[in-house]
């Protein structure tokens, strides 16, 4: 399969880590219990072969796997022949663990030797040939007189919550894959100390939820609810909701903005 681009992998890094009498094998796939055995063995064994001064019987190897790429699985040869879903997904053949012993025995050379290995060739970068069914962001709006990050539904004024209770607030927002937030959070939960507002609570605690929505389907409005179920160790005090995000323009304009909810108590 090799439509738009190759579906599997055909170049793959292996990597040898050495930790004292720790070696870690670095593998692109999964290997099976008697195929990462067989490895394992084969590795340890070389390796006592080419200096068992340096290399003793506790010399520990072990296999990282799912490293750098992914290329399914990687059976014993039995495996293989069987086509049972492991044996189905390696992709290379009944000889590919033969062929990863092989190239770690390599590496097991140079390792022992101090000898630089040439890189090899590199995978190409498929960044520019990704398909997506996911349509793009076109634009964001508000409406008139309406500013990202204002207020739709607010906290209701003067309030007091106790703990195990739930607070909502909306915003007018814009659309989460403009901005990941990768550094940051789309909802924060701040608490008011010495006259400045602090963040206590994001959205990777299970107590905070940040929902997105259009209320009708292919318009460029959106809202943003951000909710916190106050848990039972919160610490009693004036709170507010934050929400941030970032706006799409019509001409592909990215702009950041945030914005907050009224205060309320917690007792």
């Amino acid at each position: 399969m090799k439509t738009p681009y190759d579906w599997a992998p055909s170049i793959l890094p292996v990597q040898m880590l050495r930790i004292g009498q720790l070696v870690i094998l670095s593998v692109p796939g999964e290997f099976t219990t008697m195929a990462g055995r067989r490895l394992r063995d084969a590795v340890k064994s070389f390796l006592i072969s080419l200096d068992s001064k340096e290399f003793g019987n506790n010399l520990h190897v072990v296999i990282a796997g799912l490293t750098n790429t992914y290329s399914q699985y990687i059976t014993t040869f039995e495996e293989y022949e069987v086509q049972r879903y492991e044996g189905a997904s390696t992709l290379y053949g009944p000889h590919t663990l033969t062929a990863y012993i092989q190239e770690f025995k390599k590496l097991a050379t140079a390792l022992v030797s101090g000898q630089t290995l040439p890189s090899g060739p590199q995978p190409p970068d498929l960044l520019d040939k990704q398909i997506s069914l996911l349509a793009p962001v076109v634009v964001d709006s508000t409406p008139l007189g309406v500013d990202f990050g204002d207020v739709k539904a607010d906290v209701p004024p003067k309030s007091t919550f106790r703990r195990g209770q739930q607070v909502n607030a909306t915003f007018w927002s814009g659309c989460p894959r403009n901005d990941l937030m990768t550094e940051g959070s789309f909802a924060v939960v701040e608490t008011l100390r010495g006259g400045k507002w602090v963040p206590v609570y994001d959205d990777d605690d299970f107590s905070v939820k940040f929902k997105w929505s259009r209320q009708v389907k292919l318009s460029p409005e959106s809202q943003a609810t951000v909710e916190w179920r106050i848990p039972e160790s919160a610490v009693a005090g004036v709170y507010r909701l934050r929400h941030y995000g970032a706006s799409k323009s019509l001409f592909g304009a990215i702009t950041s903005f945030s914005g907050a909810s009224s205060a309320f108590v917690v007792v």
